[in-house]
């Protein structure tokens, strides 16, 4: 922190002196940084790191604020511990500027981890009573907007994430709003990757184009993908049974709505007869009736990775955070990473979250300003980073093309929705897709099941 300081006076002696050289404005990047709307935080001296003769606010974010929290804790509960990994450069910094901010505010910061099992019932029920386990708490999208929002139980906190070099903005602004305001927040920039992992071993044994390939010629969409797929449905030993299979999901329901930038639900709406919806469907579908992926065999959800794992399958859809598991499985093989194909209604690549969780302030919990202030200052820090999650991507995909992938589908990130609503009967409705009914008939029967259920969350 005593860093940033003097580079806060540095840069506004720079504004300073670039506005006497120039006799225009300086500093538009400042000017156009929106961070004095932050009631308490803005209580501070006239001199915040700002341009003494425009009045413009430092672009670093929420100035200096004064007050003693008398030596209370300041939970932070989450379902894994997110004590700063001092370790990492980037952790060690927030650790330090963590310190500082409990020696002059007078309080300690405790990371509280709660079993993933039990932590919706147990965090929900604290919320209910009116007696939150944290100040700052994790909480799913799924179970928090809108119906934890309704009850007036968390405090709407985007009037204190105008740091743009902390807080991610798509979260706190798009992705975890309720009736125009943001009820969650992350200083973590990079968004959950989706995509296809790919056996690059396989690939060239059974001399199929390579997947990067499509990429590069901006060629790599449903219909490819699923060329590509039955390219690699083969009997290699001539026995009459396929002996490799090109994809390892027998479904690409979700995979497929967010590569075609559409969901089942929109807000407070079923959106199954959305054109760019039944699009996805009919893809779906499609992969069904022509025997496209590797048949189940009666396995769970863990059953896809199973099949990739054998060296058999060359296609896995999945999210990045599986691939570090599925390396150490396969270390005789060459494991790549392209995008989700691009549906034809879709402009560019995606990722997608169905579970997405932020972090949260209890409405019980008094003064937020301050809670977001130092979460603020705690993570406002210089990363050694060139860009989010670069540490992450390079230690765990393999090759420059593989991250490029991973770096072109992370800003692109669709929520969907449909598992906030308990009884919209979702793996009905999928599994009636994959058994072969028609898509049109499978929309007309869910449409009003669907629509109940979002009414019965929202309200009709």
């Amino acid at each position: 922190m005593r860093i940033r300081k003097m580079m806060v006076l540095m840069c506004a002696l720079m504004l300073v002196l670039a506005a006497c050289n120039s006799g225009s404005n300086a500093g538009d990047g400042a000017a156009n940084n929106d961070t004095g709307d932050n009631g308490a935080a803005n209580n501070g001296s006239a001199n915040n790191g700002a341009n003494a003769e425009t009045g413009e606010e430092e672009a670093t974010g929420t100035p200096e604020m004064d007050f003693d929290l008398g030596g209370k804790k300041v939970r932070v509960v989450s379902w894994w511990d997110m004590t700063p990994n001092e370790e990492d450069p980037d952790g060690a910094q927030i650790a330090e500027n963590l310190a500082e901010l409990e020696a002059k505010h007078n309080f300690k910061m405790e990371f509280i981890a709660i079993d993933y099992g039990e932590y919706q019932e147990k965090v929900t029920a604290s919320l209910l009573a009116g007696e939150p386990i944290g100040e700052i708490v994790r909480l799913g999208k799924t179970y928090t907007v809108p119906a934890l929002v309704k009850q007036d139980l968390l405090w709407p906190i985007d009037e204190y994430t105008k740091n743009e070099k902390v807080f991610n903005q798509k979260m706190t602004n798009e992705l975890y709003t309720y009736e125009g305001r943001g009820y969650g927040f992350t200083n973590d920039q990079a968004n959950l990757v989706q995509g296809v992992f790919y056996n690059r071993t396989l690939m060239n044994q059974l001399g199929i184009k390579p997947l990067q390939e499509y990429v590069n010629e901006d060629n790599w969409n449903w219909e490819t993908f699923i060329q590509v797929a039955k390219e690699a449905n083969k009997d290699t030993n001539n026995d009459g049974k396929l002996d490799t299979w090109g994809l390892a999901n027998s479904s690409l329901l979700e995979q497929a709505l967010a590569s075609n930038n559409t969901g089942l639900t929109k807000d407070n709406k079923q959106n199954l007869d959305a054109p760019a919806t039944l699009e996805a469907l009919n893809f779906v579908s499609r992969i069904a009736t022509e025997q496209v992926a590797r048949p189940t065999e009666g396995g769970d959800w863990t059953e896809p990775g199973q099949f990739f794992r054998q060296g058999n399958t060359l296609m896995l859809a999945g999210a990045m955070w599986e691939l570090g598991g599925i390396k150490t499985d396969m270390p005789d093989y060459d494991i790549g990473f392209v995008p989700l194909p691009k549906g034809p209604s879709a402009t560019m690549y995606h990722s997608y979250e169905g579970l997405l969780q932020a972090l949260t302030i209890p409405k019980a919990i008094p003064n937020p300003e301050q809670l977001m202030y130092i979460w603020e200052k705690m993570h406002d820090i210089e990363s050694i980073n060139e860009y989010p999650g670069q540490s992450s991507f390079e230690s765990t995909f393999t090759s420059e093309d593989d991250i490029n992938n991973a770096k072109m589908v992370q800003p692109n990130l669709l929520v969907l929705d449909h598992h906030t609503f308990p009884n919209l009967k979702f793996y009905d409705f999928q599994g009636e897709l994959l058994s072969g009914v028609s898509v049109s008939t499978v929309v007309e029967k869910y449409k009003s099941v669907f629509q109940a259920a979002i009414d019965e969350v929202y309200g009709s």
